[in-house]
Parts: structure tokens; sequence; C-alpha cells
């Protein structure tokens, strides 16, 4: 990344949200993955939570737990960015 380009994250939806928020527990969950829908960097931010193995929070549009099974599914994937470009960036879908 040059010094001109900016992270993903600060582009982010969720930049100006309270973190609370998007680390909530399934009953809020729901308003998290809310803030995700029409973010402009939902993919990368997916792409990063799959690579790194976060394991907390709403990332992408995507629940911990939702993110862990599709970790069991795809083992051995090495690179999410490619299989969701593949996918046509369909996020919701990569699975």
């Amino acid at each position: 990344m040059t010094s001109t380009q900016a992270h993903w994250s600060e582009q982010a939806a969720c930049r100006t949200a309270d973190p609370e928020e998007m680390f909530a527990d399934t009953a809020r969950q729901k308003r998290a993955k809310a803030v995700c829908s029409g973010c402009r960097v939902r993919t990368e931010c997916l792409v990063d939570a799959l690579d790194n193995r976060e394991e907390f929070g709403v990332w992408g549009g995507m629940t911990e737990r939702e993110r862990r099974a599709l970790l069991r599914r795809r083992p051995h994937v090495t690179s999410w960015r490619k299989v969701l470009q593949a996918a046509g960036g369909e996020v919701s879908r990569a699975g």
C-alpha cells in the first residue's frame, strides 16, 4: 500500500459506530450486520477477518459464528480475497 492509499477501515461504515455495537452479543448482532449491509468496503473487511481468523465481532456482515462455520467448511482456503473475487464479491453467499 502506498502512502496515498487509505486502509479499507478508513472507509468503513462502522468507523464512527460505537465499537460495543460491532462486538455485541447475539441479540444485538442483527443491528451490527445492518451497519455492514451498505458498506462500500464490506468485502475487504470480511477478507481481513477470515484471513486473520478474527474470533469476535461482526466483520464484513458476518458474525463470529458464521465465520467459524465458513472456515470449517473451507479449511484449505489460503486467500479469501481470491475466493470472494471469484464469487463476484458476493459476501453473503461466500460459503
